[in-house]
């Protein structure tokens, strides 16, 4: 049961602190890495066949060292139980992103509502893939939202499943998989090599995760009052409307809730990316207060994996005379 308990003090914490930005953290560790890495390995006088093999080897590296380093510090400190606690609370915390991603999204909100749209399109651009320079107040807003509802899944859901799986050895090297796909994982010319693999396995880690994410959402429209049938049934229907086979998962199910339209296209790194849109053609033009909404779906749904996840693996636990 001392998972359970590292991972339950590690939510809190988050909720408490977020990720203040002057505190270490081993996913700017594990950035640094693959910045480092990419440096070396995806240089152009490589054919794309030889980056793609040293995606892999890179993928290998980086997920390799991220688990051994956590899996190495919960041996060593096995027989000092709280010292062992300490750590492992530590590095769940640091696996989860609740509170610093509504952090972020509140400080949008703010610009939007002072009318600073130039600073809003900064915000958002820290928290977000595409170009933002040319955003409108409302494509903000869609972009505010879309992240929100896709690190529901990535930044709070499919850690947590790992963490009750693994410990936070394994909740570490997932930080590392989705860390790698989210730096290099781009299909373009400067990526498209290097990253396909890393991109790939992002997609097979977060497979599971992101359907589970779908259901906990649905809950959580229910409980809050949200529309439940556009939840369900745009959720249903656009749910793999999306370039990535997980993303539409979570957002599919906020774009009903809310009656919002979401995805199309977008630039990347000044190219266009055509995306499928995902929720009704007539739907309501996004504003801050569905940014506020989907924070709170943000939240309700992260307690709802806790409790489900915890549950479970107590209950393996039990039957497995482990407790």
């Amino acid at each position: 049961m001392q998972w359970i308990s590292m991972i339950v003090c590690g939510f809190v914490l988050d909720l408490l602190l977020g990720d203040p930005p002057r505190w270490p953290h081993p996913v700017k560790a594990i950035g640094h890495l693959i910045a480092w890495l990419t440096k070396w390995f995806n240089h152009p006088a490589y054919s794309a066949a030889c980056r793609r093999v040293l995606g892999a080897v890179m993928w290998l590296i980086t997920v390799g060292i991220a688990w051994g380093i956590v899996a190495g510090l919960m041996w060593l400190t096995s027989g000092i139980v709280w010292l062992n606690f300490v750590i492992g609370t530590y590095f769940c915390y640091t696996c989860l992103s609740i509170k610093g991603l509504a952090i972020a999204s509140n400080g949008i909100i703010k610009s939007l509502r002072h009318q600073d749209l130039s600073e809003a399109r900064k915000q958002v651009g820290m928290i977000v893939g595409r170009d933002t320079e040319q955003l409108s107040g409302e494509s903000v807003c869609k972009a505010t939202i879309e992240t929100v509802a896709e690190n529901t899944s990535d930044g709070v859901i499919a850690p947590l499943m790992y963490l009750m799986i693994g410990g936070p050895a394994l909740g570490m090297a997932y930080k590392a998989v989705n860390t790698l796909d989210s730096m290099v994982g781009y299909k373009n010319e400067q990526y498209g090599d290097i990253g396909l693999v890393p991109a790939k396995l992002d997609d097979l880690f977060n497979y599971i995760p992101a359907r589970l994410t779908w259901a906990f959402l649905m809950l959580a429209t229910v409980l809050l009052g949200y529309d439940v049938r556009d939840a369900f049934e745009i959720g249903t229907r656009d749910r793999e409307n999306h370039r990535s086979p997980n993303s539409g998962f979570s957002e599919s199910v906020v774009a009903g809730a809310l009656n919002l339209r979401l995805g199309g296209p977008h630039y990347y790194f000044g190219e266009l990316v055509t995306k499928p849109f995902i929720g009704n053609q007539n739907a309501n033009a996004a504003t801050t207060v569905d940014i506020q909404k989907t924070i709170k779906m943000l939240y309700l749904t992260s307690v709802i994996g806790l409790i489900i996840f915890a549950a479970c693996r107590g209950t393996i636990m039990i039957i497995g005379g482990f407790g």
